[in-house]
């Protein structure tokens, strides 16, 4: 970067991560990927989030008609919902979103009333302002394998369902490294020791499908990536070390939430007890990461994500249900 901003952290590559500053310092990031003059932004943020995209861009020493490609990895509005907004910015740019997320960006109407269905209209106008539909001939859809060329880069599509059916992610050859959204979790920097990053798994509402993360997950540790750049949060490596840790603490909350399935089924003590269940998962395996952090500090940390990931967990045990 010609000049440094410090919600941007220049990586290797021509990748940079962009702190979007939704809810936390170092919770949610956007990353600007530059290649031989041309630009590409992976993930966006929310609408508050674009003056910080473009600042980035403008701080590179790239004008707003370098940007070749906006790529959310799913429309989840911590990822997408400012996709819009950008795009109106990016003269160039093409919005390339998964197919079953397009008309999504398109036309938000049915996003927003899920979305506010989960977070209520209050922290929906709070944290992600209103969402701005996108052209829908600048609209691109993916496939699984596509192949992007950012000046001469290429950056491959990969369909990876679980987390959402409208998910795909990014595997980019020059850095070996996938850009996730959360395909592969989360990992906050809080939790970095001697020991590395720790990663765990997110469920969040409405697609959540265990089978088809797992089989995501395992095809992308078949690349042998040495990066993961996660949207929660950052550049992590240790790549295989990490895809055990998800693995394990996935088929852990998958075991707990079937065995509260029949004995607690559709009632308030359910979502209790998956939630602390959960905690009592990524605890142990936090003590077994070396962390030192008292029960009070985890919760805090991971306290929104626990009532996600049970949110989301219980919309996947409904469906098994009313199949």
């Amino acid at each position: 970067m010609t000049r440094s901003l410090p919600f941007v952290q220049p990586l290797a590559h021509g990748i940079h991560a962009i702190d979007t500053g939704f809810h936390r310092e170092n919770f949610d990031a956007a990353y600007l990927m530059i290649e031989e003059g041309h630009a590409a932004f992976i993930d966006t943020g929310t609408n508050y989030s674009v003056p910080r995209l473009l600042e980035a861009l403008q701080a590179a020493g790239l004008a707003r008609e370098a940007v070749d490609y906006v790529i959310p990895t799913h429309v989840h509005l911590d990822h997408a919902g400012g996709a819009g907004l950008l795009m109106k910015e990016l003269p160039r740019a093409t919005l390339v979103v998964h197919p079953l997320g397009a008309r999504h960006l398109i036309d938000p109407r049915f996003l927003v009333r899920s979305a506010t269905g989960v977070y209520g209209a209050d922290e929906m106008a709070r944290s992600y302002g209103a969402i701005v539909g996108v052209d829908a001939e600048r609209v691109q859809r993916s496939f699984d394998g596509m192949v992007l060329q950012l000046g001469g880069r290429p950056l491959t599509l990969l369909d990876t369902p679980g987390h959402a059916r409208h998910h795909h992610c990014i595997w980019d050859e020059r850095s070996r490294g996938f850009f996730t959204g959360d395909t592969f979790g989360l990992s906050y920097r809080e939790f970095d020791n001697a020991n590395g990053p720790w990663l765990m798994p997110t469920t969040t509402p409405v697609q959540f499908e265990p089978d088809a993360l797992r089989a995501s997950v395992r095809r992308m540790l078949g690349y042998e990536p040495e990066s993961l750049y996660l949207t929660h949060y950052g550049r992590v490596g240790d790549v295989a070390r990490l895809g055990t840790l998800f693995l394990e603490q996935l088929d852990e909350m998958v075991a707990l939430a079937l065995s509260l399935s029949a004995t607690l089924s559709g009632t308030p003590e359910r979502h209790a007890a998956l939630m602390r269940g959960f905690e009592a998962i990524h605890l142990r395996s936090l003590r077994a990461h070396g962390c030192t952090f008292t029960g009070e500090r985890v919760h805090e940390l991971l306290a929104l994500d626990l009532e996600l990931n049970a949110q989301g967990i219980e919309v996947w045990l409904k469906r098994r249900t009313t199949r």
